[in-house]
């Protein structure tokens, strides 16, 4: 039996997908909203908002995440950071699974991913849950009734919670599992219900194809001033560093705050709405993300909340840090109608650097950013995951390891080249501490950081009076108005000088130990601009 607002000519028999109970087809927002309501999925919340719980899994599971090694991929995936998957495996793997789905009733969304008509992928998400279906919806982008019917899948995710692998026979590490084969086309999850891992599938699917044609793939929010798209701007960042939280300015027109792609033609969001964290989300600090919490149709992830008036905790992280929430880009009142942008003017390269050595902002140049970018360095704080007392540094390649499935200098060159053709400025900015280490500093002011990037945006910064770096050969600005110039000067912060410089020796050679990986794979202007 199939139920939907549109049925597609393809359903899920033609793709041998048979025996399911009743298939919901394209179902919108208040058809799921109920469906997950009365299946017992989760509560409804104030303003309609879909409050749910994970269970044991509140995260993405990134070592049970697999790639099916087939001819076709062997030499071009990054087998150091993908764990491989025997296409033996998979077939069993994928025939256990449909046995499993026999009987029970699914939901189908045929979705796009990406805002470029001509780039888009077309993508199947299969869910066991409903509002899984609703998560997915606000996450992709959502095509017209009228294209429903002839949509035929590119790729198909296939999502199964109650789904567990057996390590031995699928070739997998736990009964948790995500599977992905090119050949096929098709992404296989099963044993989780933390809906990050179907976003997070189709980005790994764009990082793979998109390159292959040319087009950057990026782990960025972007922005546009006003009017003014060719005004384009993209910020890389690791989780913690002000990605969402800097884009989102009210001054400048939102393109998207996770994923985008880098054209030809120029930059365009992957996606049709936001998942943004809720810990410590205020009203006084992002009123607009803090709206959505109580929008219809708004999935909160893994929140405490009142039992009765279902009134949100949002100090309460008893069941994860990462609490969160996925609503419709269309949900915040300065988000781009098109989701596409120019190319991009300046590109940020957002870190949080606990060692207190970085300066608020640096200039770099085209080989610089390569290396940074392939570096993609934060630093973890204690307190931030157990075991952790001094401050750790976090080295993800690309501003985003996980989801690359194509060895790093793929992507830096490609960045490299468009940066050198369209001629972006580059910028790496420290949100992280200043006047010490985390515990002794305090946090980088962030109405400085505001301020500078203003200037950055608006091209006054590229205007100042510039000093080189001791540590990181990097461009530092010495005075912009509105900024304290000690703290454009990292060591004059600190009460010892020479307290600093060792923490600073310390940081270049994390950098210098991280970075030769890539030494053998990159160039030589590359090579010279690496610090050690």
């Amino acid at each position: 039996m199939t139920i939907g607002r549109v049925n597609p000519a393809h359903r899920l028999e033609d793709q041998g997908i048979t025996g399911l109970g009743t298939v919901y087809y394209n179902q919108i927002e208040p058809a799921l909203v109920e469906a997950a309501v009365q299946r017992g999925e989760g509560r409804l919340g104030k303003g309609g908002a879909f409050l749910v719980s994970t269970g044991a899994r509140t995260g993405r599971s990134p070592k049970d995440k697999f790639v099916v090694r087939t001819p076709a991929v062997e030499d071009s995936i990054w087998w150091e950071n993908n764990a491989p998957m025997t296409p033996e495996a998979f077939d069993l793997l994928h025939a256990d699974m449909l046995a499993h789905m026999k009987g029970g009733d699914y939901f189908v969304q045929d979705l796009y991913a990406g805002a470029d008509p001509q780039l888009r992928l077309d993508v199947r998400v299969v869910t066991e849950l409903a509002w899984h279906g609703l998560f997915i919806r606000h996450l992709l982008r959502r095509p017209a009734a009228e294209e429903l019917p002839g949509f035929v899948p590119e790729f198909t995710i296939i999502n199964c919670p109650t789904f567990k692998a057996d390590p031995a026979r699928h070739g997998c590490r736990s009964e948790t599992v995500i599977a992905l084969n090119f050949e096929k086309k098709l992404i296989l999850i099963g044993n989780t219900a933390y809906a990050g891992e179907n976003k997070k599938s189709v980005f790994t699917l764009l990082n793979y194809i998109l390159p292959g044609k040319g087009i950057m793939a990026m782990h960025c929010s972007a922005n546009h001033a006003i009017d003014n798209p060719e005004d384009t701007a993209v910020f890389f960042g690791l989780s913690g560093t002000g990605k969402t939280t800097l884009s989102a300015d009210p001054s400048r027109t939102l393109i998207g705050d996770d994923e985008h792609g880098w054209s030809d033609r120029g930059t365009f969001n992957f996606e049709g709405g936001c998942y943004a964290k809720t810990i410590n989300l205020s009203a006084e600090a992002e009123p607009e993300i803090y709206a959505t919490t109580s929008k219809f149709g708004t999935v909160v992830e893994n929140m405490v909340f009142d039992p009765d008036t279902l009134e949100l905790d949002f100090e309460d992280n008893s069941l994860t840090d990462n609490m969160r929430c996925a609503y419709p880009l269309d949900y915040i009142s300065n988000a781009s109608d098109t989701s596409l942008g120019g190319h991009p003017k300046n590109i940020i390269m957002l870190t949080c650097d606990a060692f207190g050595v970085l300066p608020p902002i640096a200039r770099l140049t085209p080989a610089q950013a390569m290396y940074h970018f392939l570096s993609g360095f934060t630093s973890k704080t204690p307190g931030t995951e157990q075991g952790v007392v001094e401050p750790t540094p976090t080295f993800s390649t690309c501003f985003g390891a996980p989801f690359m499935p194509r060895r790093p200098e793929a992507y830096g060159k490609l960045l490299q080249a468009k940066i050198a053709e369209h001629g972006a400025d580059c910028w790496l900015v420290n949100t992280g501490w200043t006047g010490g280490a985390f515990g002794t500093g305090k946090r980088m002011p962030i109405r400085a950081t505001r301020a500078l990037l203003t200037a950055a945006l608006d091209g006054s910064l590229n205007g100042a009076t510039f000093r080189k770096d001791p540590n990181f050969g990097f461009e530092v600005p010495v005075s912009v108005p509105g900024v304290d110039d000690k703290l454009l000067d990292p060591r004059q912060t600190w009460a010892d000088g020479s307290a600093y410089d060792a923490q600073a020796r310390k940081l270049v050679e994390m950098f210098s130990k991280n970075f030769a990986q890539y030494v053998p794979h990159i160039d030589d202007d590359v090579k010279a601009a690496a610090i050690g």
